[in-house]
Formats: C-alpha cells, sequence, structure tokens
C-alpha cells in the first residue's frame, strides 16, 4: 500500500505539485505587482486621500470590481487569445499563469488597499508636516507601516490562486487540478483525487502558516 503510493506520488503527483507550486508563485508575485499600482491609485484619489479625485476612483473602483465578479473558468476562456499571444500556447503551466495572473490582481488590488488604509492617519499627516512629497509618504510611509498587513493581505492571495490554479489544471493547465480530473475523475482512479485534495489541503495550511508567523514578526 505504501509503496504504491510512493510510486504514485513520484510518477504523478510530484510533478504536479511542481507545477501548481510553480503557478501559484509565478501567478501571486505578477498579481501582487500589477494590483499593487491601482491600489495605490485609489488610496492616493480616495475622498480621504492625498489626491482625492472621485471620477479616476469610482472608474478604477469599478474596473476592479468588474474583473472580481468573472468567474475564473470564463475568464481562462476569454484570456486564451491573450494567453496564446504571450506564451504561444493556451495549454499548460506556462500558459495557466497569464489568466491566474489577471484573475488575481483585483484581488490582490483589494488587500493591498485595504492594508494602506490601515495605516494611522496621524503618522500621514505628521510626515505631510515634515514636507515629505507624495512619493516619499507612499514609499517610505504607508507601505513601510502597512508591511504587517500586507504579508495577510498576499497570504490571501496566495491562497486564492491556489484555488484558482485547481480550476486551471481541470481545463488543461497542468498541476494538482490536472491530475485530480484526468486520472483521478475521467480514469476512476478516486484515490488520486483524495490525494490532490490532501496535498492542496497541506499547501493551504502551509502558506496559512507562513504568513502567520511572518505577520507576528513583522507587527513586534
Amino acid at each position: 500500500m505504501l509503496s504504491a503510493f510512493l510510486d504514485t506520488f513520484v510518477q504523478i503527483l510530484y510533478p504536479a505539485l511542481i507545477e501548481t507550486l510553480k503557478m501559484v508563485l509565478i501567478s501571486t508575485l505578477f498579481a501582487v505587482i500589477l494590483g499593487a499600482i491601482p491600489a495605490v491609485i485609489l488610496v492616493l484619489t480616495d475622498e480621504k486621500g492625498l489626491k482625492p479625485n472621485k471620477f479616476i476612483f469610482k472608474t478604477l473602483d469599478v474596473i476592479i470590481n468588474t474583473l472580481r465578479s468573472f468567474p475564473f473558468i470564463i475568464l481562462m476562456v476569454f484570456m486564451v487569445p491573450l494567453t496564446r499571444l504571450i506564451v504561444g500556447t493556451a495549454i499548460g503551466t506556462d500558459a495557466a499563469i497569464v489568466p491566474l495572473t489577471i484573475g488575481a490582481a483585483p484581488f490582490a488590488a483589494r488587500v493591498i488597499e485595504s492594508a494602506l488604509k490601515e495605516v494611522d492617519y496621524g503618522i500621514i499627516e505628521a510626515a505631510k508636516s515634515f514636507g515629505a512629497t507624495t512619493s516619499q509618504i507612499i514609499f517610505k510611509v504607508m507601505l513601510k507601516e502597512a508591511i504587517p498587513s500586507l504579508v495577510l493581505g498576499i497570504t490571501l492571495t496566495v491562497i486564492s490562486v491556489i484555488g484558482y490554479s485547481a480550476m486551471a489544471g481541470a481545463v488543461g493547465g497542468g498541476g494538482l487540478g490536472n491530475v485530480a480530473i484526468t486520472y483521478g475523475y475521467y480514469r476512476f482512479k478516486y484515490d488520486l483525487t483524495i490525494y490532490t485534495v490532501i496535498i492542496l489541503i497541506i499547501i493551504v495550511q502551509v502558506f496559512q502558516t507562513l504568513g502567520n508567523f511572518l505577520y507576528k514578526i513583522l507587527k513586534k
């Protein structure tokens, strides 16, 4: 029993695990980078921000909400032409990174926005009184003060992308989701489906524990 599981793990599950981690980590990195830009703009143009602008805030707010409302499976299909343009194919792990990034970026934007808004406004006012520029307040005050909350936000983003990656695998994206569908469902090897679920749960727990640990250290 154990030897059969080890063989399955080495031949099927381990390569799929590496593919999933690759998709998750790269997609999260790009999603955070893409999400940080609108998040900062939202914070700046908010009515209580450094550069209030109702039109820009409302427009960007609607765009982010619209992108967040897209079901990920539909988004993957919708993104096929762009995915082919960037990667050269719409199938496989590398191809899945494109829709994963686009799907997670609005979520990342919201968690980054929330983290930045948690910064004590008194600290921002103090920086302004010392003559700090807008860019200095953003990068040297707000982002620095928001780091613990940003860590938790990025952790939530990673966990969200893990769920997206499983769906991506179901439509040719590779990874553990692909194993669950291709081997577990179509070939009636339901033990493989159970294994993939257990591995995904473990991955989520590991990232959540790591995120909580880093938050506690940075909060001190």
